[in-house]
């Protein structure tokens, strides 16, 4: 079988793909562009929707930022070069009260108001048997961050979603719209009683990183939120911990059944070091 040619895939995987930096769109080189459209669909890759820069770098591979309203026509931009599958990977909120930083959850579903789109039952599987401890529930989409917890308990009570984030309902709707298979495969940051100040919902910057500079004056500003700010860095060190031993373990196809293995997953720096909280660095 014909693979995609070599000149790249190494640098694909990881941290070597081309980055716009307006759209946060992560974008592979030109000529596997074509090799993977021309291509057989096994040799097509996974798309990985998220949320944040350093989850792209953990993912590797062909990533797609969530850019607000414009998050749809990307998806699609780089679902019609040519996908076997979309997944939504990385953090998520806590809406069940029980659920602790670093729990991974595999959607059983994804619901966003009167939308209901099931996941991929054959790659949840894979997932569920890879990730040890993986919950199987329902994941919520949402378009803002909740941060009220008797918001989160009301919605987890409505939905029956033990989680919530703001991508994987735009995944799954494309992938639905493109009949490709859909999971989501997410990492608890903040549990649901966990309170999230102004710093930490501060706009992101283009491409998915976190305003630095805006949190710091942020904080100086109020003071108050310091603590807050503290336990959420001691949850997300958890959390991204948790997310990149569980990338090791997917693999470079992120789980896909029959995906094609024929070498350990590459590695680089960035995606072993550990993790610096906003504002210390």
């Amino acid at each position: 079988m014909q693979r995609p040619p070599r000149c790249s895939v190494h640098v694909l995987r990881i941290s070597g793909t081309i980055q716009d930096g307006a759209c946060g769109m992560r974008i592979e080189p030109a000529c596997l562009r074509r090799a993977y459209a021309a291509g057989p669909a096994e040799n097509r890759p996974v798309v990985a929707v998220l949320g944040l820069s350093f989850e792209a770098r953990i993912a590797g591979g062909i990533t797609v930022i969530n850019h607000g309203a414009q998050t749809p026509a990307m998806l699609r931009s780089v679902v019609l070069q040519g996908s076997r599958g979309i997944i939504s990977f990385g953090l998520c909120g806590g809406l069940d009260p029980s659920l602790r930083p670093g729990q991974w959850i595999i959607a059983s579903s994804v619901v966003f108001g009167d939308e209901i789109y099931q996941s991929d039952k054959g790659w949840s599987d894979r997932l569920i048997a890879t990730i040890p401890g993986a919950r199987y529930a329902i994941v919520a989409g949402v378009d803002t961050a909740i941060t009220d917890f008797r918001e989160r308990l009301r919605l987890h009570a409505q939905t029956g979603a033990v989680v919530a984030d703001m991508e994987s309902h735009v995944a799954a709707r494309i992938a639905a719209e493109h009949e490709l298979p859909f999971v989501a495969c997410r990492v608890v940051i903040n549990p649901a009683h966990h309170k999230l100040t102004s710093a930490a919902l501060l706009r992101l910057r283009p491409g998915g990183a976190p305003d630095l500079k805006g949190i710091f004056r942020s904080v100086l500003a109020r003071p108050s939120q310091l603590p807050h700010l503290m336990r959420l860095a001691v949850d997300a060190s958890i959390a991204l911990s948790v997310l990149r031993q569980g990338r090791l373990l997917l693999g470079n196809q992120l789980g896909f059944p029959d995906g094609i293995e024929e070498e350990p997953a590459l590695v680089n720096s960035q995606m072993l070091a550990p993790f610096v909280p906003a504002g210390n660095s």
